[in-house]
This record gives C-alpha cells, sequence and structure tokens, in this order.
C-alpha cells in the first residue's frame, strides 16, 4: 500500500486535470474543482513525506519489471519534500488565479494545463529514471509554454519565443547526454548508472556527457550565464503564472542538478570548482540585473537568478554543511518566490503600475497589507530570525571552510544587493508620497473589485506567508529535514540499494 503512495502525487493531478476537461465551459466549476483537488495533494503529499520520513525511501518498479529494466518511481525525503512544497505553492496559485485571471482566458482550458503542468513537476520530482525525467520534462514544457502565451500579446509572444527556443535547446542537449550515457553504460535508470559509471574506462565521454547534463539544467535553473531568457519571459504572463514558474520551473532545473551530480556525476575537484564558480557568477550578475531595474516584475526576475546561486554554490562545494545550506535555501526559495509574484499582481492591482518610480502611498492607503507584504520581502532579504536568515549561516561556514574566497564574496554580495533592492522597492512603492497617480480605465483596481474577490487575492499572500514564518520561526524543524536530505545525497547507498532491491 505504501509503494501506492509514490504514484498518488502524478495520478491526482492528472485525474484532476481530466475532470476538469468535462467542465470546460462551467468555469465556477472549474475553480471549486481545482481548488478541491489541490487540498488533496497536499494530504497526499503530506502522506508520502511522512511514511519516507518514518519508514525509509520507497520505490515503485511500474509494470512489476524490476530495475534497472522498468520504469522506476523513486520517493526519498528529497522528492517528496519537493512534491509537499509543489503542492502547497500550486494550491496558493490557483486561488489567485480563480480572481486575477479574466474568464476569456480561463475558458481557453487554464486550470486543466495547470493541473497537468503540477503533473509534470511531480513526476519528474518521482522518477528514478533519467529518460523519464526528460519525458516529464517535456510535460513541463509544453503546458508552461501554453501559459506564458496565453493572451497572445506582443510581449508574451516575444518572451515565449526566448522561453520556448532555449528550452528546446535544453531538450536537445539533455537527449544528446542521455543516448552518450545510454551508450557508455546501456542503462537509464539512474541508481544503477551510479554504479556502472563508475566502471566505465573511457572517463573522458563521461566528463562531456557530464558538462552537457551541468548546460541543459544549467539553461533550466537559469544559471550564469544561461539565465538571459529568464528576465525576459516571466515578467510577461499573468502574476499567477509568472508565480508558479518563480516558484517551480527553475528548481525543477535545480532538484536535476543536485540528483544526477551527488548521484550519478559525483563531482571531482575541478568539477566543484566549475559549479560553485558558476553559483558565485549567478548570484553576481542576477544582483547587478536586479540592481537597474525600475519594472517591479523585471526585478523580481533578477532576484530569481541571483538566488539560483546560493543553492548552485551550495552543490558546488559538495559538503553536508554546503548541502544543508543549498536545500534549506531551496525549500525556501520555493515558497518565497511563489508568494513574491502573488505579491507583485496585488500591488499591480492597487496602483495600475509595474514601473516603481511611479507607485506610491501603499504603506499610507493599505497599512495592514503593507505589513502582511513586509514577511515575505524581508524574508527575502535574510532578516533574522525568518527564513532567508538560517541556510546562509551554512552557506557562509561551508564557504569559509572550502577557502572559497569567490563564493564568500557573492554570498555577501547577493545578501547586500537583495537588501538594498528591496529597500528601495519599499521606498518606492510602500513609502513614498505619489498624488499624482494616474488612473487607467482598462484596469480592474483593487478597490473596484467585490470584497469577496478581494479576500481570494490576498489569502494565498497571507498563506504561504504563513508557511514562510514558519519555516523561519522552526527553523530547527526545516534544519533537521534539510540534514538528512544532505545526508542522503552524499551517501547515495540507500537509494541504491532500495531501488535495485539489495537488502543491506
Amino acid at each position: 500500500m505504501m509503494n501506492t503512495l509514490i504514484i498518488l502525487p502524478i495520478v491526482t493531478q492528472f485525474a484532476i486535470a481530466i475532470v476538469l476537461l468535462f467542465f470546460w465551459k462551467n468555469i465556477f466549476a472549474q475553480k471549486i474543482l481545482s481548488f478541491l483537488g489541490c487540498v488533496v495533494a497536499i494530504f497526499v503529499a503530506g502522506s508520502l513525506l511522512n511514511a519516507v520520513y518514518n519508514n525509509g525511501i520507497i520505490t515503485l518498479q511500474a509494470g512489476g519489471w524490476p530495475a534497472p529494466f522498468g520504469i522506476t518511481f523513486v520517493a526519498d525525503t528529497f522528492s517528496s519534500v519537493m512534491v509537499l512544497l509543489c503542492s502547497l505553492a500550486s494550491t496558493a496559485v490557483s486561488v489567485f488565479s480563480s480572481v486575477s485571471i479574466k474568464r476569456a482566458r480561463l475558458r481557453f482550458g487554464y486550470f486543466p494545463c495547470f493541473h497537468f503542468l503540477i503533473m509534470g513537476l511531480n513526476g519528474a520530482f518521482l522518477t528514478g529514471d533519467i529518460f523519464n525525467l526528460y519525458v516529464w520534462f517535456e510535460v513541463i514544457i509544453l503546458s508552461s509554454f501554453v501559459f506564458i502565451t496565453l493572451g497572445g500579446k506582443k510581449v508574451q509572444l516575444e518572451g515565449a519565443v526566448k522561453y520556448f527556443t532555449l528550452n528546446v535547446l535544453a531538450s536537445m542537449l539533455f537527449l544528446t547526454a542521455i543516448a552518450i550515457i545510454y551508450g557508455l553504460t546501456g542503462s537509464l535508470n539512474m541508481a544503477d548508472l551510479s554504479e556502472k559509471i563508475r566502471e566505465i574506462q573511457n572517463q573522458g565521454l563521461v566528463d562531456i556527457a557530464a558538462i552537457i547534463f551541468l548546460v541543459c539544467f544549467g539553461i533550466k535553473a537559469a544559471i550564469f550565464p544561461l539565465y538571459f531568457w529568464l528576465p525576459d519571459s516571466y515578467h510577461t504572463p499573468q502574476a499567477a503564472i509568472s508565480a508558479i514558474f518563480a516558484g517551480l520551473l527553475t528548481k525543477v532545473g535545480v532538484y536535476a542538478l543536485i540528483r544526477v551530480f551527488s548521484l550519478i556525476f559525483v563531482p571531482d575537484d575541478f568539477m566543484r570548482t566549475v559549479i560553485a564558480c558558476l553559483g558565485a557568477l549567478t548570484l553576481i550578475s542576477g544582483g547587478l540585473g536586479a540592481l537597474v531595474q525600475t519594472n517591479m516584475r523585471k526585478m523580481f526576475s533578477y532576484l530569481i537568478v541571483c538566488h539560483i546561486g546560493y543553492m548552485i554554490g551550495g552543490l558546488g562545494m559538495f559538503t553536508a554543511t554546503a548541502l544543508t545550506g543549498a536545500i534549506f535555501y531551496l525549500i525556501h526559495d520555493i515558497i518565497l518566490k511563489t508568494n513574491l509574484f502573488l505579491i507583485g499582481g496585488v500591488i499591480f492591482k492597487i496602483t495600475g503600475e509595474i514601473n516603481m518610480k511611479k507607485m506610491g502611498n501603499l504603506y499610507s492607503e493599505y497599512p495592514v497589507f503593507s505589513l502582511l507584504f513586509a514577511i515575505p520581502l524581508f524574508s527575502l532579504v535574510g532578516v533574522p530570525p525568518l527564513s532567508g536568515f538560517w541556510p546562509k549561516i551554512d552557506l557562509f561556514k561551508a564557504a569559509f571552510l572550502n577557502n572559497n574566497l569567490l563564493l564568500v564574496g557573492a554570498l555577501i554580495f547577493g545578501s547586500f544587493i537583495t537588501l538594498f533592492v528591496i529597500a528601495r522597492f519599499w521606498s518606492e512603492a510602500f513609502w513614498k508620497n505619489n498624488d499624482h497617480r494616474i488612473i487607467k480605465p482598462y484596469i480592474e483596481y483593487f478597490w473596484q473589485m467585490p470584497k469577496g474577490q478581494q479576500t481570494l487575492l490576498i489569502l494565498p499572500i497571507l498563506f504561504l506567508s504563513l508557511v514562510t514564518l514558519y519555516i523561519g520561526l522552526g527553523a530547527e524543524n526545516i534544519y533537521r529535514v534539510a540534514e538528512r536530505i544532505a545526508g542522503e545525497l552524499m551517501d547515495t547507498t540507500p537509494y541504491v540499494n532500495a531501488v535495485m532491491g539489495i537488502q543491506p
């Protein structure tokens, strides 16, 4: 029975999407069913994490074919936590979407496509097969391409071309790397590959495959210098769509990097140096990009890039302390970046602007909302004892112990640049007096909406802010989980034994 828990996060989202197709013209029913399905998904994900945490790694061999011949699903602590975070973020976005997305766009199958996207994300987290990871990535790309073009505006289509082109390139590289690995080992099962890859005599080809994987997953994770598509794409769709992109789509790339480079291609000194340097450069370049932006959503997009550097830097150092910090930051960042774009959507509804220079008066007009918005913004900066503070301790500690001065400098730069950018944003949008705000007739402003719709816009932000507060104030619990994940990544023997059916 426990084995079936692995497939339930995928099946649940697939079933919701199929049911929603039968209510194609009934938008209200779609909103209700989507929310109820997301709530069920949270309970399913929580049950899976509880089972894994208490009983160890769970595997499922599809069709009864033993590994490495069949399709394998694996739920360890890392993948289970990612599924739970995905469920929490998608629930908030589903509620926000029911109010913020116009009815004309909802009629194009928004909610079915939304749940297909979440299904793809859950599949990518739970697969134990490198080729099926590629298949789930394709499901994600197809669903996200529908979202990024929804509305058909010129700026959206321009962003979609960049997004789709780079992701197709990443997919081609992914297939190329898979072909090389399969040609060398005759296997696609990740646990089996972790054993066979060490026996290959031509390690030069293995290194080439590892670099190709780094590039293709680096494109999806938006690391330096492969990130330029993200700021040009993520600011174009609706806030709800940008939120799920910001919270989860780049993080599935980070997840793939951490999984592959801890299980299959355990990095040597050279590869660790390369990945750590890429993390440092991602921090610096993303921070500089955010520094020069006046467009709120573009600034948020560059902050996504900047903070990916914390996780990549932790992977590059590849010690238990560094990985603990990277995983903790990943948990914090998924919830926070989702919430950040939802907040941006509400601010646009209030001011009618995405240009920070034209905003103002938010604190004087909406003091309670402003204090609510301050929780994720201060967490983003890393104000103690909020969630962004704790993982940096481990990351700084690991960087000093590794004597990686470039990464130490980048971590300091990323922290200070985030503080400066958010302080400037707070000053422009919340504290500044702006008595010359232009009211645009084609925007449905927050104060024009019925009270019920206003509540449904704020509730997801409140929900994710409470989760963020728990991550910060209950940091010892999150740290315990992150430390366990880091231990499993450093010692993959239990993972391999569970998949291959080897009794310890």
